[in-house]
């Protein structure tokens, strides 16, 4: 953030006792921490704990995650959940946290989480989604989208996976 979100003033950096140098509008007298957005991304594990569903969106020919943003007002996990079922119509389980990252490209907190689908049974919003596939872990890996953070979740998760 370079400059104040109230009067639009250029942000200078000023040190704050237990926090350290942090943006501040001279104009306002304010010190104005950082704004991000704060979304999150899954694994969608099948229920038998041997698939992970993998999506496409926007045109674009790339597995991803399923992923969204985290409404205001809402828990990460209920983002998860709701995310989940308006894109793939299943109710999830056994939220579980993983990891997190910044995401530069959309200013976004972007927060890992797997979970367990109901039913392997997909209802795609074609709204929301392109496509949607179920993997096993064995092909997952070399079937999402190589480099992308979705692929840097992934391969967290299966180092850590214990079935």
């Amino acid at each position: 953030m370079k400059f104040c979100y109230e009067c639009g003033t250029k942000l200078v950096e000023k040190h704050l006792d237990g926090e350290g140098e942090i943006p501040f509008c001279e104009k306002c007298g304010t010190f104005r921490f950082p704004i991000f957005n704060t979304a999150v991304s899954m694994e969608v594990l099948s229920p038998a704990h041997d698939k992970i569903v993998l999506i496409k969106q926007y045109g674009k020919d790339k597995n991803i995650l399923v992923a969204g943003y985290v409404n205001r007002g809402e828990s990460a996990e209920e983002a998860v959940a709701r995310e989940v079922f308006e894109e793939l119509g299943v109710t999830v389980n056994e939220i579980t946290f993983n990891k997190s990252a910044f995401f530069e490209p959309s200013n976004t907190i972007m927060l890992n989480f797997s979970c367990v689908a109901e039913t392997e049974e997909l209802h795609i919003n074609e709204k929301e989604v392109d496509s949607a596939a179920w993997y096993t872990l064995e092909e997952i890996e070399r079937e999402i989208f190589q480099g992308s953070l979705a692929h840097k979740f992934l391969l967290e998760f299966l180092r850590n996976f214990k079935g």
